[in-house]
């Protein structure tokens, strides 16, 4: 009783502060068009950046799969579980990516906490920027190693600390792309202080892979060989589910051998393996996908700016509008939702106080009248309107 009283008042206050969070049953595939809880709307909140998730060869793949070797893997993958497909996936994932080895995760939470946690000792310190996903916030906390977080994309902040620390082997750690505003790691930066402090460098590059670079290898493409570790993840532009680490032979053998969170869970069903592997092709052959994509973020930041609305600065398909209260963020999102819009509206503890937003998400299913569409609704609320908010 104690405690369902104690959780009521939390509840409440979450409630209260216009942080409460729920979910909605979506019934349709992710594509531009989607139905949530009976309504149609134009999707602005996927991250399945290159349209793949819905893509009939990554579906007949997936199936094949099945008739393969069942839904489920039956086993981790170190007493069974591991399959010719997973083989596969990491064989051809660190051949994309350029790297001597991977090793697949269920989820990059996984990957990020199997990672920090197998590789940070307590004589190590980390290193890690303040706006870093959780997944890479809750792992480095909970490891052995001593945590400092710098600035945002602040590498006077990041020497300044690495200077008043003591340690072993400094872990330096950040995402190519921040998943709630779109903006990049300074990931030269990074490199340069890497090498001067012999550190680690680890990259969680959910958000970039598929998107960035000429060949779509993301925010570390042509710079494989200075990262020390790549996180990805197959939800985003890939389209699937699960994850992977890329590292060298000697890294990813550590993992095997020392990760908890691959170790001691079910291996990922073989058939997803299957789908990512037909997503990976795609993501190579098919490279209109990006093309078209970046065309969409061009015209969306050019016609925001031209309708005076504030855009945070992105070149990604993550476009955020920062609006920082609470409540505003809230009544935005209904407004537009009333209009046949789905966007995400992001605030704490995903993102700091006082920074909510709205999250819009381009994917190569849009096209150009939808993108008028949203920012006739943006512009129409977050200037015409915006003494009524």
């Amino acid at each position: 009783m104690i405690l369902e009283n104690s959780l009521q008042h939390k509840l409440k206050e979450r409630t209260e502060k216009n942080l409460f969070r729920q979910r909605f049953k979506r019934s349709t595939p992710i594509e531009a068009d989607v139905i949530v809880d009976g309504k149609k709307y134009l999707n602005f909140s996927s991250n399945d950046y290159l349209g793949l998730a819905n893509h009939p060869h990554v579906i007949h793949a997936f199936k094949k799969g099945v008739d393969q070797y069942g839904v489920g893997s039956g086993a981790s993958a170190l007493l069974g579980g591991y399959t010719h497909a997973h083989h596969a996936l990491e064989e051809e994932l660190a051949h994309f990516f350029n790297y001597p080895r991977c090793l697949l995760f269920s989820s990059g939470f996984m990957a990020n906490s199997g990672v920090i946690h197998a590789l940070t000792q307590k004589k190590d310190s980390i290193f890690i920027d303040k706006l870093a996903h959780a997944s890479l916030i809750d792992a480095s906390l909970s490891s052995p190693a001593a945590l400092f977080r710098y600035k945002h994309n602040n590498t006077i902040d990041l020497k300044h600390k690495l200077k008043k620390s003591i340690h072993a082997i400094p872990f330096l750690i950040t995402e190519g792309v921040f998943s709630m505003e779109g903006d990049l790691a300074c990931l030269e930066k990074l490199i340069s202080i890497k090498n001067e402090t012999k550190g680690v460098l680890i990259v969680d590059d959910a958000h970039g892979i598929g998107v960035i670079g000429n060949k779509g290898q993301g925010s570390t493409e042509g710079k494989q060989h200075a990262v020390s570790m790549l996180v990805g993840t197959f939800g985003k532009a890939l389209g699937t589910s699960g994850a992977f680490v890329a590292g060298s032979d000697v890294s990813i053998e550590a993992l095997i051998q020392y990760a908890r969170s691959y170790i001691y869970t079910t291996a990922q069903a073989p058939a997803l393996c299957e789908a990512t592997r037909a997503s990976l092709k795609l993501l190579e052959s098919e490279t209109w996908r990006r093309t078209h994509l970046n065309n969409l973020i061009a015209y969306f930041q050019t016609q925001a700016n031209s309708l005076g609305l504030t855009i945070l600065k992105s070149s990604t398909p993550i476009q955020a509008i920062l609006l920082g209260e609470d409540k505003k963020t809230m009544i935005c999102f209904e407004q537009l939702k009333k209009r046949g819009v789905w966007v995400a509206a992001i605030r704490p503890p995903t993102v700091p106080p006082g920074r909510s937003l709205l999250r819009i998400t381009l994917n190569a299913h849009h096209q150009i009248s939808h993108l008028d569409y949203l920012l006739s609704c943006l512009s129409y609320f977050l200037i015409n309107k915006n003494d009524e908010l």
